[in-house]
């Protein structure tokens, strides 16, 4: 093993440290020239590993020019890393470089960054394509000895990722001698992740390094002082208690799902603040200024506490942060290791971290977690095929660099992982799209990109297509957003379309920690002040709801299956169970209980299927369409995380023929072309292929705009050319991903022969969960009152009055009630509004 060299060795030795194992570990393996995955739990120096060769060699070898390209998947870490490099370079005295490069970057720094490389530069997947796609990126990259990839496994399997592999591609061919490092947590599938590095898309071609040991986290269960709801999942209940921990912490992070969990939290924390402490709230929808803010204060030890989404999930080093507070299941392995990290982010001290469920069901949840982390388990799905329109991207990018050949540029792209297993066929449609927009498309001078010459080489098609790529740079689509400004003030930050379009003037809602009122819509911009009267709404942003691993949903369901794995789980919790195994059974590990019963004039079927809210919102159109063809007069369904509860009109028999699965077939088929799903996943592939202008020079594309062009596309595709090398993409990534159809193919295959049905008189202790979800949902108005009455009468049937009132009262009014849709409604409003459902509202099957 290799030593450390001078200044570095006393530099080491001058504030105590002692090299780790896994860091002399990449020093040899960069005098060898090996591509190195680095897999250490955080608090483990992997990013000073990453970096320490570079810094090595260069203090050994001062040169001009770009010595090393370290990519982060946050602008905030980038420039966080930097800061932590440039001090000690600066002690050292080490002639070194060092600057980042990403969307906030002045322009002429980056155009000096041009001219006059750094030695180490920072940067983003994005920023590194428009880099590339410069006609002078060849002798910028030129020198590159080395590539660091930082949280390795939060871009693999993404279309980040996918933009990064084919980026890294081809730095591949302009500088073949730079060795690649990734730096990971400890993940579930390190041969893919090895292969997602490899400059040829072998494993066996990058070098694995693993730490073990370490302190093991330690985690604490907090339940509320009063009784634990049985729904609800905000986690409200618990604020007293989330408050004190703050109080007699230094420095805390409180972990939510989602940004409007996040809002909610931060205003119930704010209301019991009466000792003033300094908190503050961190998501992505605040204005970016204000989140650099938060992260400044948290770094020099100004705040006790931030509520954070997964904005902070990644990297950040804040050494004083003793506690993690992740409020609400976790919803997998990983992603509670990486959370309870951010606490004493050194390797040799636990971190600790409170997991706070908000509501029975989740509490089982956060015991499978923790015993999964007890036995070293891990979670995560493998990474799958790289996207066709990242691909269509990346070609236009490379063509605004420079003309290729298609044979040539096939092989690069074939040596990024994700892209190994690309046919021909497959590349070829994506070069002729980008060339011309394809058969259908061609007439139109818009979509013609590309032009060959005599010689077979493919040239950009003029300075305008290559502006309109790099003003379009980027995967990331979101949904329709306008900002909040103050009136007569800043921007506050983003919210979506859609929820604006719900609000009237003189409506309030709560964003930023703050309750405003709605005055008016400004192009782009909604305008708003502070304060306003009423219950104030919280804005519900689409596809920010975390789902529910594969592998924690096994482990639930084993521990509700056995009751001798109850011994963690809190007493209120083994009585709710024990009541579900007197009143009806419990759930079975491998198969499938389904419950029936009469309740308000209507039957509900209730199904534990606990495969998280995506796959059971598909799941539950899927079956009640069944339902419909076989005349039980299917009215609503609702998905949570656990269960799938549907009620209908006329009672539901031969349960076992609602889950065969033929019902991924016709019933598939059908939805598909009845729902906007398809319209909505080709929009965003169009947006990515650059078939569809998010931003135009001098103007920004409203989101009603993109949607009418896309759904106009959509249609002429349909028409005439139906194997359109887009479509596919769009059928393919409705089957991948946003319908979860592989989880539901699953838990099909797995419970057949195995449904177990349970006709109930009344509702069971489990439903219950689901029943008052759906009764919360679709409260309106006056109906508030009516609504806990019902709620209260669920836990009485279900406890026999063993439980009181004044729970469900706490549960039911902890999140602020939205108005249901029937079907004739809900789909009128998709057509218009770009196919956007708020998340939690449950769907009506019909008008009855």
């Amino acid at each position: 093993m290799r030593t450390l060299p001078e200044p570095f060795a006393g530099w080491f030795a001058g504030r105590g440290w002692t090299p780790r194992p896994h860091q002399l570990a990449l020093l040899d393996a960069a005098a060898r020239g090996e591509h190195v995955l680095l897999l250490a739990p955080t608090g483990g120096g992997k990013t000073l590993a990453g970096f320490l060769p570079s810094l090595v060699d260069l203090a050994g070898t001062p040169r001009d020019g770009l010595h090393t390209l370290y990519i982060s998947p946050l602008k905030a870490l980038a420039v966080d890393i930097a800061r932590n490099l440039t001090a000690p370079a600066a002690e050292m005295g080490l002639p070194i470089t060092i600057e980042t490069r990403t969307g906030d970057t002045p322009v002429n720094r980056r155009q000096r960054q041009r001219e006059r490389p750094p030695n180490l530069l920072l940067t983003t997947p994005e920023s590194l394509t428009l880099l590339l796609s410069l006609p002078d990126a060849p002798e910028m990259f030129a020198g590159l000895s080395a590539i660091v990839v930082d949280e390795a496994h939060a871009l693999a399997g993404t279309k980040r990722g996918d933009q990064l592999a084919l980026c890294m591609s081809r730095l591949g061919m302009l500088a073949p001698a730079a060795r690649r490092v990734g730096l990971s947590a400890t993940v579930a599938h390190p041969d893919l992740l090895r292969a997602w590095i490899s400059p040829t898309a072998k494993a066996d071609d990058v070098r694995l390094i693993q730490t073990k040991g370490g302190a093991a986290p330690v985690f604490d269960l907090q339940l509320p002082e009063g009784r634990l709801p049985w729904g609800g999942h905000m986690g409200l209940a618990s604020a007293p208690e989330i408050y004190r921990r703050i109080e007699a912490a230094r420095v805390t992070i409180v972990f939510v799902n989602t940004r409007a969990q996040a809002e909610l939290i931060f205003a119930a924390l704010w209301r019991l603040n009466e000792a003033a402490l300094p908190i503050a709230m961190h998501h992505g929808s605040l204005e970016i200024g204000l989140r650099r803010k938060v992260e400044a204060a948290m770094a020099e030890g100004r705040l006790r506490g931030v509520v954070a989404t997964a904005s902070l999930d990644l990297g950040i080093d804040w050494g004083d942060v003793d506690q993690v507070i992740q409020v609400g299941a976790p919803k997998g392995v990983s992603r509670l290791l990486q959370r309870v990290g951010r606490a004493n982010h050194r390797m040799d001290e636990p971190s600790r971290a409170v997991l706070v469920p908000a509501n029975r069901f989740e509490v089982v949840e956060c015991v499978a977690a923790t015993e999964a982390v007890e036995a070293g388990d891990l979670d995560g799905e493998p990474p799958r095929p790289g996207g066709l329109d990242v691909l269509a991207q990346h070609v236009l990018a490379m063509a605004c660099s420079a003309p290729f050949r298609s044979d040539d540029l096939y092989a690069e792209v074939t040596r990024a992982g994700p892209y190994a297993a690309l046919t021909r066929r497959d590349f070829d449609d994506v070069v002729g799209f980008v060339e011309d927009g394809g058969y259908a498309l061609a007439a139109y001078d818009r979509f013609r990109r590309l032009f060959r010459d005599a010689e077979g080489f493919l040239h950009i098609r003029g300075q305008a297509a290559a502006r309109q790529l790099r003003m379009n740079l980027g995967t990331i689509v979101e949904q329709p957003l306008l900002k909040v400004r103050l009136r007569g003030g800043g921007v506050l930050g983003e919210v979506e379309e859609y929820f604006v379009s719900t609000l009237e003037p003189g409506d309030c809602f709560l964003f930023g920690g703050q309750v405003l009122r709605y005055e008016r819509l400004d192009p782009a911009a909604i305008i708003v002040s502070r304060g306003g009267e009423g219950e104030p709404r919280v804005p519900v942003y689409g596809g920010s709801r975390m789902p529910l691993t594969t592998y924690l949903a096994s482990r639930v369901r084993a521990i509700l299956h056995d009751p001798r794995r109850w011994k963690h789980l809190p007493e209120p919790v083994k009585e709710w169970l024990r009541l579900q195994r007197l009143k009806s059974e419990l759930p079975p590990r491998d198969g499938l209980l389904v419950e029936t019963f009469p309740r308000g004039g209507k039957w509900f079927l209730v199904a534990y299927t606990f495969e998280g809210k995506l796959a059971h919102q598909t799941l539950g159109m899927l079956v009640t369409k069944r339902m419909e063809r076989l005349g039980m007069g299917p009215l609503g369904y609702v998905g949570t995380d656990y269960v799938l509860a549907i009620w209908s009109a006329f009672e539901p028999k031969d349960v076992a023929a609602l889950f065969t699965e033929d019902i991924l077939g016709d019933e598939m088929e059908e939805w598909l072309a009845e729902s906007s799903m398809l319209r909505r996943t080709f929009r965003n592939i169009a947006t990515i292929a650059g078939l569809i202008e998010k931003t135009h020079p001098g103007a920004e594309k409203s989101g009603r705009q993109m949607t009418m062009n896309s759904d106009l596309i959509y249609d002429v595709l349909r028409r005439h050319q139906p194997d359109h090398i887009l479509l596919r993409a769009t059928r393919a990534e409705a089957a991948q991903g946003l319908t979860d159809i592989a989880r539901i193919a699953t838990l099909l295959a797995r419970v057949q022969g195995r449904i177990r049905h349970r006709a109930l008189k009344q509702v069971s202790p489990l439903a219950v969960p689901a029943l008052i979800e759906e009764g919360r949902e679709w409260v309106a108005g006056g109906a508030e009152d009516a609504l806990l009455a019902e709620a209260a009468a669920l836990v009485e049937d279900a406890t026999d009055g063993a439980e009181h009132f004044a729970e469900t009262l706490a549960e039911v009014t902890e999140s602020v009630p939205v108005r249901g849709t029937s079907v004739a409604r809900a789909k009128s409003r998709d057509r218009r509004r770009g196919g956007r459902y708020i998340r939690s509202t449950p769907k009506m099957v019909s008008g009855r």
